[in-house]
C-alpha cells in the first residue's frame, strides 16, 4: 500500500466516501452537506455520487438531525450527522444523553445506535467569536453509553472515522477548524484504528505532554524546539471516551513529570478528568503534579488580541514544562 499526501478535509472526505460505497446502511445527513458540501466543504462530491437518499441537506434543527439518526440508527441504518459547530451541540445534547446514550441499556442490550455525530472544535484563530470557538468534547465525558473521538491528526482522523461509522455505539467525532487544511501522507488505500487507543508521537525521556487536536501539534514544535534542553515525550489520546489510561500512564512512570493541554475550560474539563487519571495511576512514579494548560472560565473573545490571550498555544505549553520542579 503505498501513501499520498492529503488534506485533512480530503482525508475525511475519503472516510465517508469509503464506508458510503462499502456499507448501504451508511448515510450522511446535515444542514448543507448535499447542495453545499457543508459548511467547511468536507462533504462536497458526495450528494452528486451517492445521491438524495444517502447525503441529504436538513432543516436548520440539531435536535432534528440528532433525534432522527438516533431513530434510524435504532432501525438499521448507519447514520452520519453533521453539526456545523460544536457550539449548537448543545441543542442536540438531550438527544445524545437521555436517548441515543441509552438505548442499548434501556433495551437490555438487544438494540444499539449506530449512530457518529460530527461536529467542529477550534474557531479561535479565525475570530468565530464566543458562540462557534468552544471545544466541547468534555461535555459528553460524562454522558453514559457514547463515545468521544478526537480528530487530531490527518491519518487518524481518517482511521478513526472510519472506525466511528462501524462502530455500534453511538460515536461524537469533533473535528477542528484549524486543522482541516493541514496535510500530510497516509495510507493510499483503506485503513481503520481502534477507538480508544492512544498513540505516542514523539518518545522522550524528561516529560510527557499529553496533548489532543491543535494542542497536539504545538506541543510538538515545543518538543522540537526544546530538543537537546528538555527531552519532551508527546501523546496523543486520542479518544477522550474512553480514555486509554494504560499508555497515559507508562508514560508518566516514564518521565516522572506531566503537562495536560486542551483547548477546553480547565474548570471540570477533559484536561482536568486526563490529569485527575494519570495522578491516580502514576501517582508514586511522579516527581510533580500534573500540570494543566486550557482555557480559563471566559468565553473566546471575537478580538484577535484578547482570543490569543485567552485560548493557549505553544507557549503556555512551554512554559508549563519550564515551570516543572526540577526540571
Amino acid at each position: 500500500m503505498g501513501e499520498r499526501e492529503v488534506s485533512m478535509r480530503d482525508a475525511i472526505n475519503d472516510a465517508l466516501r469509503e464506508e458510503l460505497e462499502r456499507d448501504d446502511s451508511v448515510y450522511v445527513v446535515g444542514e448543507d452537506v448535499a447542495e453545499a458540501g457543508g459548511s467547511f466543504g468536507i462533504t462536497r462530491g458526495l450528494h452528486e455520487e451517492f445521491g438524495d437518499e444517502r447525503v441529504f441537506d436538513t432543516p436548520i434543527s440539531e435536535q432534528a438531525i440528532v433525534g432522527s439518526s438516533a431513530g434510524a440508527a435504532l432501525t438499521g441504518s448507519r447514520p452520519v450527522a453533521e453539526i456545523m459547530y460544536a457550539d449548537f451541540m448543545a441543542l442536540a445534547a438531550e438527544q445524545v444523553m437521555n436517548q441515543a446514550g441509552l438505548f442499548r441499556y434501556m433495551f437490555g442490550g438487544d438494540a444499539t445506535v449506530p449512530m457518529t455525530v460530527r461536529t467542529v472544535n477550534g474557531g479561535a484563530g479565525f475570530n468565530a467569536a464566543a458562540q462557534h470557538s468552544k471545544s466541547l468534547h468534555g461535555l459528553f465525558v460524562g454522558m453514559p453509553g457514547v463515545r468521544v473521538v478526537l480528530g487530531s491528526t490527518v491519518h487518524d482522523t481518517k482511521g478513526l472515522l472510519k472506525s466511528a461509522v462501524r462502530s455500534d455505539d453511538p460515536v461524537l467525532f469533533f473535528e477542528h477548524m484549524e486543522l482541516y487544511n493541514r496535510t500530510a501522507e497516509i495510507p493510499t488505500g483503506s485503513y481503520t484504528l481502534p477507538l480508544g487507543e492512544a498513540a505516542v508521537e514523539r518518545e522522550g525521556e524528561d516529560v510527557t505532554v499529553v496533548a489532543n487536536q491543535l494542542m497536539l501539534h504545538h506541543a510538538l514544535d515545543v518538543a522540537e524546539a526544546l530538543d537537546g534542553e528538555i527531552s519532551v515525550e508527546v501523546v496523543n489520546p486520542r479518544t477522550i471516551k474512553p480514555l486509554d489510561v494504560e499508555t497515559l500512564a507508562e508514560s508518566a512512570k516514564k518521565t516522572g513529570r506531566v503537562v495536560v493541554a486542551d483547548e477546553s475550560v480547565m474548570q471540570g474539563g477533559p484536561g482536568s478528568y486526563v490529569a485527575r487519571r494519570i495522578e491516580e495511576a502514576a501517582f508514586y512514579h511522579l516527581e510533580a503534579p500534573v500540570s494543566l494548560v486550557g482555557v480559563d472560565d471566559t468565553p473566546v473573545p471575537f478580538s484577535p488580541p484578547l482570543a490569543d490571550a485567552v485560548v493557549p498555544g505553544a507557549e503556555e505549553i512551554e512554559a508549563a514544562i519550564r515551570g516543572l520542579p526540577r526540571l
